[in-house]
């Protein structure tokens, strides 16, 4: 009989216990919709944040009851964002991204103010977990990367790179716990190697799959030890293979 109990119990406890549930900009994007796919496979709850509804529920499953739809364009303002965000939020991980065109603002008004709002909509709800992805080209001039093409590309061609640095210089002084996370080349096939993880402006050049980019994001959700960090991050077919909790606390913050 005192089984019976303990077990009703327990039982008690785990339909009471709420999912942790997360708010992803950019969430249809190449690297959003595996960070929405790997959250969910862990347990969590996904607002996933997109312009486009209906185009979403082509992209990621419409039928998961995990899975939230919210309208978020992150150019539109702070408040709009808080709307979207919501009171029931704990963490906001901003994977977004322009889209090409000959609009060169356009990177500016994503990545740069894009990701203020994200911030300051935070700020409003006392969100206090943000997780950015940016890139390891983003601080070119200290890694003596200004002649490299990849750098000279996403800089003449939208500043894409200066809008991600004065992103990550903003959420630094937000007072928000971030981690940044800076990819190498992102690729689309499934990882090969082992994840190596360095501190800012050391990483210039290699590759990684999106879907450990996606890994790091969400297993830094629950590492203090990945709080207040920028991070570089690469796959190496030599690299040993470390735990995140090594792997992050091995990083001493500039």
């Amino acid at each position: 009989m005192e089984s019976g109990n303990e077990i009703t119990e327990e039982a008690k406890k785990n339909v009471n216990q709420k999912k942790k549930k997360i708010f992803v900009a950019g969430a249809t994007g190449s690297t959003g919709k595996r960070i929405v796919e790997q959250l969910l496979a862990k347990g969590f709850e996904v607002k996933a944040g997109v312009r486009d509804l209906d185009k979403a529920k082509t992209i990621l499953s419409e039928h998961n009851p995990s899975l939230q739809f919210v309208t978020a364009d992150v150019t539109k303002g702070s408040d709009k964002l808080v709307q979207a965000i919501g009171d029931d939020s704990e963490a906001v991980i901003c994977a977004t991204g322009f889209r090409p065109g000959w609009n060169l603002f356009a990177p500016w008004k994503v990545d740069n103010l894009g990701t203020v709002n994200l911030v300051e909509a935070c700020r409003k709800l006392g969100v206090k977990r943000f997780i950015l992805i940016s890139s390891i080209l983003v601080n070119g001039a200290a890694m003596g990367q200004i002649l490299n093409p990849a750098y000279i590309f996403l800089n003449v061609f939208g500043l894409t790179l200066v809008a991600k640095l004065q992103a990550e210089n903003y959420i630094r002084k937000s007072g928000i716990n971030y981690t940044i996370v800076r990819p190498a080349g992102l690729k689309n096939e499934p990882p090969s190697g082992n994840l190596v993880m360095e501190p800012e402006d050391t990483l210039y050049e290699g590759i990684i799959s999106r879907d450990v980019v996606a890994e790091v994001a969400v297993e830094a959700l629950g590492l203090p030890e990945s709080s207040y960090k920028v991070v570089e991050i690469v796959s190496r077919a030599d690299a040993p293979k470390r735990t995140y909790e090594d792997l992050f606390g091995s990083i001493k913050q500039k």
